[in-house]
């Protein structure tokens, strides 16, 4: 033994604000660092918002070309070279599961003893690149020593059902900091002032202008709820390539006073007090981060019937569909709005279903330590 801690290699696509980052940089927060390290392989070469703090926690970032089908031969050969160079680590966790089946074997190939895939969402993008990840990642179930999931639903879409029956995927919660996202009214009084919203009835929407978010339905929704009430707000925390689509359409709708874009915020938590509720249509999940932020500071929130039921972790989530009339999303918010006023703590309930990042990164450093016992559970196919 010499001491150092073992070295743990992540994949992902860009070290930005995005829910599997978010969730890997709580896990390394909360980590032993003296015992286990992170470092990331991404698929970029620009520096994204964890960078900085990556680099102060001690880990290292390195840099692989994005895959475009056309440059498979390039990817490859990247990837082997870097491997070639870089494979005194304990594992690789592959949280890019689009090219993991490429990436994996490689690894393996070089030296590094426990390969991981970890699929973090049930849909693809639209169109032939959708194609293209459901074809590429096809032999992912048996490119990997483990496989992981954060729902029954991404385990399914991304290793197949038969996978799931078979007892080889686990499911390993998003777990968050819960005392980081707990209710704090002075914070809400700060934030309210701060966008001008203190008087007003404040929805929330945390995620990125993507397809998969379907903020069109949200605006939508939200146009509805104005007509029910002249002091409702909207707040969206992101960025993405839609962004600009969507700030037309909320002009073209006559609500550019009522709708706030934030970009990203590090402080993400704080604005989770401002908000009065939280509403989450999704075309697809695995199961969203931000959700379960959301009602770890107590918030009530409508979610998109396409996101997984374990994402409701306490019963201030209920579930509607994106196919109804966005009137019907509107009215149950109206409706709920008197009880959303009174938040309530959800540590305690939010730790009973294990997503507590503090008590998942003991369980992960045990892993990462021995190769073997997962946290979590196996996943298993629902009977509803």
């Amino acid at each position: 033994m010499t001491g150092k801690p073992i070295r743990v290699l992540h994949v992902l696509g860009t070290t930005n604000l995005g829910g599997a980052e978010s969730r890997i940089m709580e896990l390394y927060r909360n980590m032993d660092r003296e015992k286990v390290q992170f470092d990331f392989l991404v698929h970029t070469d620009k520096e994204g918002h964890y960078s900085a703090q990556i680099k102060e926690l001690g880990g290292k970032i390195y840099n692989v070309p994005r895959f475009n089908v056309k440059n498979y031969q390039t990817y490859h050969n990247a990837l082997a070279s870097f491997f070639e160079k870089n494979h005194d680590y304990a594992a690789i966790q592959g949280h890019m599961t689009s090219t993991a089946s490429i990436y994996l074997p490689i690894a393996k190939k070089a030296g590094i003893p426990v390969t991981i895939a970890h699929a973090r969402s049930a849909g693809v993008d639209r169109g032939v690149k959708g194609l293209m990840t459901k074809l590429i990642r096809l032999p992912l179930k048996s490119h990997a020593d483990y496989l992981f999931t954060c729902s029954e639903e991404a385990g399914v879409a991304v290793y197949g059902k038969k996978a799931v029956m078979q007892g080889k995927v686990w499911t390993i919660p998003n777990a968050i900091d819960t005392a980081r996202f707990r209710f704090n009214d002075s914070v809400r009084k700060k934030i309210r002032d701060e966008l001008g919203v203190s008087d007003k009835f404040v929805i929330g929407h945390v995620g990125r202008f993507g397809f998969m978010k379907n903020h069109a339905y949200l605006i939508e929704v939200f146009h509805e709820l104005c007509k029910m009430r002249t002091d409702a707000a909207l707040v969206l925390i992101g960025k993405g390539e839609l962004e600009q689509e969507i700030r037309q359409k909320v002009q073209d709708l006559g609500l550019t006073s009522k709708v706030h874009f934030l970009g990203t915020r590090s402080n993400v938590e704080d604005y989770y007090q401002a908000f009065d509720y939280f509403v989450f249509p999704s075309t697809f999940e695995g199961l969203p981060g931000s959700v379960a932020e959301a009602q770890a500071a107590g918030l009530h929130c409508l979610v998109s019937d396409k996101v997984t039921r374990e994402a409701a972790l306490t019963d201030l989530a209920d579930y509607r569909s994106i196919e109804e009339p966005p009137m019907k999303w509107a009215q149950e918010i109206q409706k709920n709005a008197g009880n959303a006023m009174i938040r309530k703590d959800m540590q305690r309930a939010i730790m009973d279903k294990e997503f507590d990042v503090a008590i998942q990164a003991k369980q992960m450093e045990e892993f990462y330590l021995t190769g073997k016992n997962p946290p979590g559970h196996r996943c298993t196919i629902s009977q509803s």
